[in-house]
């Protein structure tokens, strides 16, 4: 069967509302953590990670930072309009959007749209340096799809990211069916979060304590980081019959080149903590395939389309030629980081060319996150997903997560 082909029904499961975590455990490192390793599954701890590691791993985290990205504006009228932030427009980078001062740009999703007919939306946000006025202001109109609002506020000393903190909500699962509680500015958080610009943490990484990651050091496996900047999107159900039907939502990456020479390089098992770095390092072997074919391709236009993985010859280079003509890229670039665009889709049939190991939570059913972890531990997902529904595993954002390996790791 061609992976086009599949069936998302197939990828379904009963889960209870009450085994969808609402909140993390007290401690984030006394989670559960099932391992998987080529068809056998055992129990621990998450604070025992670090021994069921391979002892030559090289573990990838994305250190991208949820940001406050839920605006409410009351009208005068008293109708409650929200504003959900996306991604950056004018400026389009994201470190730039943040430091804009006055105004700038974002692709937003608008919640009771009909109520906004026309004219701009105002919030007053106290602060330290007085009260700020925010307005937004809709540039687009088009029904169901996400808009494009300019914001602008009145104090020049302020930026962007700035003005979000003040004024902006973190956004949470919609599946937790509770609204954001103070708690979840730090439960929502990975420990090694830097980079602002996402709407939703890479779970997986949320287990994670200093105590863990330093364990993790002393045993001598080599930590990387790499930013994808996880997008609304990944909440999205397949709702096609087949998953040929999704479509998948562009992420923007950041890998420096300095990681990508030691993926090349690293002698032993490249271990990716979340979904989000699998996808990260699997889109770097097909940006590899792109710049080879294309070695003048300009960097803004780098971006792995969603089906590239499924046809025979975008996956004639080893991993080695495919990273190797990434570095020899941007070289040429003058670069010192790669910034590009991916969709990828990883499904049954997808063949892994970085990723030998996923520290990893339990997703929903019919989701792409589940696609992937069944494309990773080759059908079995269905075992696994029994296993942790029969001894008390918490699924979701803030539940408990999963050690997955092949068979030949010890």
């Amino acid at each position: 069967m061609r992976t086009e082909e599949i069936q998302i029904s197939e990828y379904n499961y009963e889960l209870p509302e009450e085994r969808i975590a609402k909140h993390p455990v007290e401690q984030r490192d006394a989670s559960k953590l099932l391992i998987y390793r080529g068809g056998t599954i055992e129990e621990s701890r998450f604070h025992h990670l670090p021994h069921h590691l391979p002892a030559d791993a090289l573990m990838v985290f994305n250190n991208t930072r949820v940001i406050r990205a839920r605006l409410r504006f009351r009208k005068e009228t008293g109708a409650w309009i929200e504003i959900f932030c996306l991604e950056p427009l004018a400026p389009r980078d994201y470190a730039l959007c943040f430091q804009a001062r006055e105004r700038c740009e974002w692709s937003c999703l608008i919640g009771h749209a009909k109520r906004w007919k026309s004219g701009s939306l105002r919030m007053e946000i106290p602060s330290e340096s007085g009260t700020i006025t925010l307005t937004a202001e809709r540039l687009t109109h088009d029904e169901g799809q996400a808009q494009t609002i300019r914001f602008a506020w009145d104090k020049q000393e302020l930026t962007f990211g700035e003005v979000l903190e003040q004024a902006g909500v973190l956004p949470i699962p919609p599946y937790l069916k509770r609204e954001t509680e103070a708690r979840d500015l730090h439960d929502y958080q990975t420990v090694y979060a830097k980079i602002k610009g996402s709407v939703a943490a890479p779970t997986a990484g949320l287990h994670f304590t200093p105590e863990v990651l330093r364990a993790i050091d002393d045993r001598g496996i080599t930590r990387e980081e790499i930013t994808l900047h996880v997008g609304a999107g990944t909440f999205q159900p397949v709702k096609a019959e087949t998953i040929e039907g999704h479509e998948m939502h562009m992420e923007l990456i950041t890998v420096e080149r300095t990681t990508i020479e030691r993926l090349l390089h690293h002698p032993g098992r490249i271990i990716a903590v979340g979904t989000t770095s699998v996808r990260t390092l699997e889109s770097l072997y097909y940006m590899g395939v792109m710049v080879k074919n294309c070695p003048e391709m300009p960097m803004e236009e780098l971006l792995v389309p969603q089906w590239m993985p499924y046809e025979a010859d975008n996956n004639q280079l080893t991993t080695a030629e495919a990273l190797q003509s990434l570095l020899d890229y941007l070289q040429r670039q003058e670069a010192s980081r790669l910034v590009a665009g991916t969709r990828i889709l990883i499904a049954p049939g997808y063949k892994f060319h970085l990723v030998e190991g996923i520290v990893t939570n339990f997703h929903q059913p019919q989701s792409t996150l589940l696609l992937l972890v069944s494309a990773f531990v080759e059908g079995d997902w269905r075992q696994i997903y029994d296993y942790a529904l029969a001894h008390d595993f918490r699924f979701l954002s803030y539940g408990d997560s999963s050690l997955l390996l092949r068979g030949d790791h010890q």
